[in-house]
């Protein structure tokens, strides 16, 4: 077999081969090194500002820091509302992984009712995930040190300290004050859609009644925030930045705390209201409403059964003063005699004889007075001292309802007054309009009748009953009813309500002095309706009894508060101002089913007064 010869290999082939591969594999090496240092200068140049913005959420935290909201204070400087440090368990729920879980088992380390449970769920869904919710609030010391050991264990889940809202006096105050309470999803919508929602980022509470409601914005203040490094497990290991947030201007009231407890105590047991206000500037020193309940239970959430209990028959959620509809009554004859001696239709010398009753001609019906046989010849000041119905049923008869209620109207009835909390009703002055679009009737002359002593129809809320008696003892100047003085702020001093109304202008100014004299007889006088309630009193007082009936009585009967349910009794009111030639003071107190203002309401009237007057205004004023 013929032997085969080696094949003689191409040097020159092989060394081509090899420097075309070498080409190749440099060309694909070049290409993967200029797409990594591509991608090294995309990662650390191009988008440098993005990665390490993610970097630094991943590192760094923004957090919104809750302004402390303003102080209260009364005219003298108790403070009325103030803020106090609790502990709360709180949860971000975005940066809880698995959250019914986790509130099992933070429930085995502290105790979690079902409400409170129930309620943080539903806060949950009604708000936006990345804030924080109050789980539980007002832990104690014991709960405080539990979960902080177990902390590391709940990410998302932690235990901060927040200054929340104490009322000390209670429900002394409530009424005037309010309260603040939790935001809901209203609030919320309606602060963003105001541009308001970013300065409550760290706040959970929001006024929700009273000065606390009308205040909101001063009270609040300005949110700050502070940036902080975190750790993987996201606790706080130092901060970076700090912006303090602006704290909420105080706010000094006009009311007076002594003032307040005085009539507190003087209404006892029984439905009414009490207000004073100061007769030289409008500022309101008192305002009390009974029954009236403590403004603490809504703070941190109010629960179920108190709130239940709070439904009753008394409505002591109803700020009387503002909101409660009572007829005037008698509280509104020197007002009436103004008007009459403005219309010429009395003198200050004119006499008529009371029968016991008023009669319109040709009509059956008698409107009877309170006296039953009569308080016999009658004049202006006698009708106001021994306050005669009879001579104000003639008065209004001639007058008519349309020259009444345009003369009323000026002194604040059937209109808000503008004081500055927003629960306030207007009650009702009636007029031919009114009745006719409230009952598609047409007034009739007998409707006039009863108005002319405060009775019928007409309305008013012990504010408008002691605003219009303000306008009368100033002559007609009118001041606009107000609960708060200044707000401070860094010795900054700033007036927060404006508004001015034209006076009552009289063709005849005498006529002020008329009534005015009139009230001084029902109080100093021995026939007057209120002698007995300020005998002995230190200070020269004025003012005017009423007594407001809530049912008819059948003609030919007479009235026997025995035989009536207790709520339909008679209301008792009393108006009245001091010193009588320089008013420092005027005070208004109706009283709900009690009988007589005489005997009822004015001695009321008589406490606060003497307190008002006494050398040691302060004394007691604890809460």
């Amino acid at each position: 077999m013929p032997k085969r010869r080696p094949a003689i290999r191409d040097h020159s082939a092989e060394a081509n081969l090899f420097a075309r591969r070498a080409f190749v594999s440099f060309v694909f090496v070049t290409i993967l090194v200029a797409v990594l240092a591509y991608n090294i200068y995309d990662l650390q140049v191009q988008q440098y500002e993005t990665y390490s913005t993610r970097s630094d959420d991943n590192r760094i935290k923004v957090i919104p820091v809750a302004p402390n909201r303003g102080l209260i204070y009364d005219r003298n400087g108790v403070l009325l509302a103030e803020n106090r440090p609790v502990y709360n368990l709180e949860v971000v729920p975005e940066e809880v992984k698995d959250l019914n879980s986790s509130l099992d088992a933070v429930a085995k380390l502290i105790d979690i009712s079902d409400q409170q449970r129930e309620e943080f769920l539903n806060d949950i869904r009604h708000n936006r995930r990345f804030k924080s919710q109050v789980l539980k609030a007002r832990l104690n010391e014991q709960e405080v040190a539990i979960f902080s050991v177990n902390q590391h264990k709940f990410p998302g889940f932690s235990v901060e300290a927040r200054l929340t809202r104490y009322y000390p006096f209670g429900d002394t105050l409530t009424h005037a004050l309010g309260y603040v309470s939790k935001l809901n999803k209203k609030e919320l919508n309606e602060l963003e859609m105001a541009g308001r929602d970013t300065n409550y980022r760290a706040t959970y509470d929001i006024g929700k009644l009273g000065i606390e409601k009308y205040y909101e914005e001063a009270l609040h203040g300005i949110v700050g925030s502070q940036r902080v490094e975190v750790n993987n497990r996201g606790r706080i290991i130092r901060t970076l930045e700090f912006s303090p947030p602006q704290p909420g201007k105080d706010l000094i009231l006009t009311l007076d705390i002594g003032l307040q407890q005085i009539a507190q105590h003087a209404l006892k047991d029984t439905r009414g209201a009490v207000v004073a206000m100061d007769a030289r500037d409008g500022g309101i020193l008192a305002m009390y409403s009974n029954p009236s309940y403590d403004p603490n239970l809504f703070v941190h959430g109010i629960s179920g059964k108190d709130y239940r209990a709070l439904l009753n028959a008394d409505k002591p959620l109803i700020n009387r003063v503002t909101q409660g509809r009572y007829a005037p009554a008698s509280t509104i004859k020197p007002h009436m005699a103004i008007l009459g001696l403005e219309e010429g239709l009395v003198t200050e010398h004119t006499q008529m004889f009371d029968p016991g009753f008023f009669k319109i001609p040709n009509v059956d019906h008698r409107w009877r007075d309170w006296k039953r046989w009569g308080h016999g010849k009658v004049d202006v000041f006698k009708a106001i001292e021994e306050s005669c119905d009879t001579f104000f049923y003639d008065i209004a008869h001639r007058l008519g309802i349309t020259k009444i209620s345009d003369f009323m109207s000026q002194f604040g009835f059937g209109e808000l007054s503008g004081i500055d909390i927003y629960e306030e009703t207007t009650a009702i002055l009636p007029s031919v309009e009114w009745k006719r679009d409230r009952y598609k009737e047409n007034w009739w002359a007998g409707d006039t009748i009863s108005v002319g002593i405060g009775q019928g129809y007409w309305t008013a809320t012990p504010l408008q009953i002691v605003n219009a008696m303000t306008i009368l003892v100033n002559r007609g100047a009118y001041l606009q009813p107000h609960l708060v003085q200044v707000a401070r702020q860094d010795s900054s001093v700033e007036q927060l309500f404006t508004e001015e109304k034209p006076p009552v202008q009289l063709k005849n100014p005498h006529h002020w002095q008329i009534a005015l004299d009139a009230m001084h007889n029902t109080v100093q006088k021995k026939n007057g309706t209120a002698h007995k309630a300020f005998a002995g009193s230190t200070y020269d007082a004025a003012g005017k009894t009423g007594t407001a009936q809530l049912v008819s009585i059948a003609q030919g009967e007479r009235y026997d508060a025995e035989k009536l349910q207790e709520r339909h009794r008679d209301n008792a009111i009393y108006i009245g101002f001091a010193p009588f030639d320089n008013p420092q003071i005027v005070v208004a107190v109706v009283v709900e089913n009690q009988g007589g203002g005489s005997s009822v309401a004015a001695p009321i009237a008589r406490q606060v007064m003497d307190y008002y007057f006494s050398a040691n205004p302060l004394e007691g004023a604890q809460p």
